[in-house]
């Protein structure tokens, strides 16, 4: 409050001694600060002029992994390349440099989530890509990052979504393929996000129009509230932008927004999905382990194994906020499915978002180190979460699950309502079933996986890509000709790293970011010990 005060008392100050001024002298002092500007900007600019610090890239463990043993199961995985072929050939033919592509309409789709900013489907495929050694296709998307992404734009952008999509694609093409592209790409895009963070307690505003450096939330987000979800993962791009660039500021602003997060008093334990960036204080008591809350969550656990497992604050956070999430949210079906509700200020709300599902994952890669000797539980928490997950998938005329799914009403594991029955070629059920699959090796997890890859090429696939359902429960298709960038980051990525050996991109060496971009572990004996391998 005293600093508030001081600001709000110095800007009274200025703004009188301008009053009192004479229009030359403003104009002059204007002039004056323009120049400024343009020195400072012109200093940075020689500074680092020559680039970023040097580092010999070493090629990180599992960037490449062996050929299946099993044929059949070499065979799946061929399938799955081929669908990132279809995928990734429309995008090309009808969409280039654009965002997204509309497979119906064969031509280009762009979010707003983006602003100006072009060429998401390549970014978020470059790893993809990589991992599936497509080294042609590759190449192509390379070329095109060098010389036409461009964040010079006038544009507001979500800052979570570039963060995730374009930040986190740049940094594991770097972590995979060691071209420097990628990585002073990544870092000139981390620069342009650092003043959605000039907020009174740093909590980062959730749009930012990165020419301007000015920042605001989402009209509809409670009492002008920045979101859990939003703000909340940003931590492991951030670390490694610190890590690629040498520059700590990057790091120091996503161990602010824990440090805010530490203060604050949580309603049992548990975290709502909206903070205000400007008083530091929740908006409504709203949880979710779906959208707004869910990524939050995961970036806890993956920070502190990403840490190396040295991040004991992170370690902390993410075990205790399991611990409230099962005491309040976790609930069983009288049909024996386990799923998680939503909580709004005490009341539970019995619907689980397919957002949700990626939680049995997440608890499953979490049951190692788990307190108490909680890991089995942990473990069956995962496997319990994928089941229900593939039975909201299993209750569809389609075999594809809706984007909500309710426990009340007589109903379990289903839509109810019209406006929760679509699939837009999201990734977090077959996420789920990634994890369970590595961790436990049961056969039924790449069962569920081929059943889920049956339903997309039936009922997904058209001539000119991949396109979402409106009705999963219709029995005829309604498209709503959108191929996601995410279809090919993340739900294609995660097919074929189910039906891959464990060695392709092992989880001792590797987390993913929520958009599936996998991302070295810094490990603690690497120091400066990188050498040259490339």
């Amino acid at each position: 409050l005293e600093r508030i005060r001081a600001d709000h008392e110095r800007a009274l100050r200025e703004a009188k001694e301008t009053l009192q001024k004479l229009p030359e002298e403003i104009r002059r002092d204007i002039r004056q600060d323009k120049e400024k500007v343009l020195q400072d900007a012109r200093g940075r600019k020689e500074a680092g002029a020559p680039g970023l610090p040097q580092r010999l890239f070493r090629q990180p463990v599992g960037a490449v992994g062996q050929e299946p043993a099993d044929p059949a199961v070499r065979q799946r995985r061929a399938k799955i390349k081929e669908m990132m072929k279809h995928a990734w050939d429309n995008y090309k033919h009808y969409a280039w440099g654009l965002n997204e592509l509309k497979p119906i309409s064969k031509q280009g789709h762009s979010s707003n989530l983006f602003g100006n900013i072009q060429g998401a489907t390549i970014v978020d495929a470059l790893d993809t890509l990589y991992i599936m050694e497509m080294k042609e296709e590759f190449k192509e998307a390379k070329e095109w990052v060098e010389k036409n992404l461009d964040f010079n734009v006038n544009a507001e952008i979500s800052v979570f979504e570039v963060n995730i999509r374009f930040v986190g694609g740049l940094l594991s093409a770097y972590y995979l393929s060691g071209e420097e592209v990628f990585r002073k790409k990544a870092v000139e895009l981390g620069e342009k996000l650092l003043p959605a963070f000039n907020t009174p307690t740093g909590i980062p505003w959730a749009l930012l129009n990165i020419k301007s450096g000015i920042g605001r939330n989402w009209p509809w987000a409670s009492g002008g509230s920045s979101i859990l979800a939003e703000f909340g993962t940003l931590h492991l791009e951030f670390v490694h932008l610190s890590h690629l660039s040498g520059n700590p500021v990057f790091a120091e602003k996503v161990m602010n927004v824990r440090k805010v997060l530490n203060r604050l008093d949580k309603p049992e334990g548990l975290y709502p999905n909206y903070l205000n960036p400007s008083s530091g204080q929740w908006g409504q008591h709203h949880v979710s382990i779906g959208g707004l809350g869910d990524s939050f969550y995961e970036y806890l656990l993956k920070a502190w194994l990403m840490s190396d497992k040295t991040d004991e604050e992170g370690k902390k956070m993410y075990y205790d906020a399991v611990q409230a999430i099962q005491t309040h949210l976790i609930r069983k079906s009288s049909g024996g499915l386990t799923y998680i509700a939503e909580w709004k200020g005490g009341l539970l709300e019995h619907k689980m978002g397919h957002l949700t599902c990626f939680a049995g994952g997440m608890f499953a890669l979490g049951a190692d180190g788990a307190p108490n000797d909680k890991t089995g539980h942990h473990i069956e928490l995962g496997a319990e979460i994928a089941r229900t997950c593939h039975e909201s998938y299993d209750r569809t005329s389609m075999k594809l699950g809706p984007e909500a799914f309710r426990f009340d009403g007589g109903v379990e594991a289903i839509a109810t309502r019209q406006n929760e029955k679509y699939y837009i070629l999201r990734p977090e059920v077959i996420e789920t079933y990634m994890y369970m699959w590595r961790l436990t090796h049961d056969p039924k997890y790449r069962q569920w996986g081929w059943e889920a890859v049956e339903a997309l090429e039936k009922h997904c696939r058209v001539d000119g890509g991949y396109s979402g359902i409106r009705d999963v429960y219709n029995n005829h298709e309604s498209h709503d000709d959108v191929q996601q960038s995410f279809f090919l980051s993340e739900t294609l990525k995660y097919l074929y790293l189910l039906f891959s050996e464990d060695d392709l991109l092992p989880f001792e060496h590797w987390v993913f970011n929520t958009e599936a971009h996998p991302l070295p572990v810094l490990h603690k004996d690497d120091g400066n010990k990188e050498e040259h391998q490339k």
